[in-house]
């Protein structure tokens, strides 16, 4: 700074020397007394620029004392401020010591209370724990009681149920022995009746009558080939997949049947059942009739395979998740599963299977055994219903 302000000053000193030496060169053309004034006037010029000089000498080592001051002032008063600052920070410092300080005191009270209350939790929880497990043996005691008791009462009743089962049984092997006599005494009467052998005239009837039956259900069997598949196709339009892989069983097994009867050399002179005379009667839609004991078991194997067939066809529906209608199977119109043309008509055939496959069906729809049992593979009707639906009665 203070060599700026002498810059200026010898700057104004030199500008103003060479304004005075052009006005000085300019007047050398006048008279010598303006010259002498001149001259005077420039001593006196120079008098007093060298006094100004002087003064601004002066001034500049006044002004370049003051800024040594003000320099020292200021040199002071930021040794200060960072005497000031130091200690400020220094205090600061101890502030932030002291709070860190206090800080992890209370940290430590802290950890310590947290400390106490985990540990009397934990107590607590051993506690609780020790309870419930005390609690939970209580418990199992007590359930090993009531399973002793339940254990002891069903052993009482396994064994009352023994019990009843045996007296049941001897009931039944009482029965038994009852039916066995019965059926022997049947049998013997049915001996004796069976040595009354038909007559020639009713004989040829009967074989005629046979003949016709073969040839009329031939031709059944033929007629029923398309109306299979058709059935077969809607089956398949409405996914019921068990269902028809029931019914193409069903089918292949009507094959075999027509099959058997295109191939089969029937002996009627030899056949007992031409020349049998009739043992039984029984009662359909309100009319009696009579038959020997060839044609009742054909009649007893159309109500057996009627339920197996029924059976079979219940549970296909329940696979497809169909709902339960026993008229819309196949079997139960067509009815001539294990028919083989002989004994009965199929009429007759026809109506007891579809009363054996009604019971099936729902037995087999609902997964249970009301009507028949399972054995050996296969589905048959209980004796007790099969001979309630025959109701045959021997011929006195």
């Amino acid at each position: 700074m203070k060599i700026n302000i002498l810059d200026r000053t010898v700057m104004a000193l030199v500008i103003s020397t060479l304004s005075l030496a052009g006005i000085s060169i300019a007047a050398d053309g006048q008279r010598e007394p303006q010259e002498e004034q001149k001259r005077d006037q420039q001593e006196k010029q120079q008098e007093q620029k060298q006094q100004q000089k002087q003064q601004q000498q002066e001034r500049v080592q006044k002004q370049s004392g003051q800024d040594q001051k003000q320099q020292q002032q200021r040199v002071q008063q930021e040794k200060q401020q960072e005497q000031k600052q130091q200690q400020q920070q220094k205090q600061q410092q101890q502030e932030r010591v002291q709070k860190q300080s206090d800080q992890d005191q209370k940290q430590q009270q802290q950890r310590v209370q947290q400390e106490k209350q985990q540990e009397q939790k934990q107590q607590q929880e051993r506690v609780q724990k020790q309870s419930d497990q005390n609690q939970k043996q209580q418990q199992q005691r007590v359930q090993q009681e009531k399973q002793q008791e339940q254990k002891q009462q069903q052993q009482q009743q396994k064994q009352q149920q023994q019990e009843r089962v045996q007296k049941q049984s001897d009931q039944n092997q009482k029965q038994q022995q009852q039916r066995v006599q019965q059926q022997q005494q049947q049998e013997q009467k049915q001996q004796q009746k069976q040595e009354q052998r038909l007559s020639q005239q009713q004989q040829k009837q009967l074989i005629t009558q046979q003949q016709q039956r073969v040839t009329q259900y031939r031709q059944h069997l033929e007629q029923q080939e398309p109306r299979a598949k058709e059935h077969a196709e809607e089956l398949r339009r409405q996914n019921r997949m068990a269902q028809y892989r029931y019914q193409e069983e069903y089918l292949e097994h009507l094959r075999q049947q027509q099959l058997r009867l295109r191939n089969e050399r029937f002996d009627y002179d030899r056949d007992p059942y031409f020349y049998a005379a009739p043992i039984y009667r029984y009662n359909r839609g309100g009319r009696y009739y009579e038959i020997n004991r060839y044609g009742a078991n054909v009649l007893r194997q159309a109500l057996n395979a009627g339920y197996a067939q029924g059976f079979r066809a219940g549970q296909a529906d329940r696979h497809d998740r169909w709902r339960g209608n026993y008229k819309d199977s196949y079997a139960y119109r067509d009815a001539n599963y294990g028919y083989s043309g002989y004994y009965v008509s199929r009429s007759e055939y026809n109506y007891y299977f579809r009363e054996g496959f009604r019971r099936g069906y729902e037995d087999g729809y609902n997964s249970r055994y009301r009507y028949g049992r399972y054995s050996n593979g296969n589905y048959f009707m209980s004796d007790n219903i099969l001979s309630r639906i025959l109701n045959f009665q021997a011929i006195p």
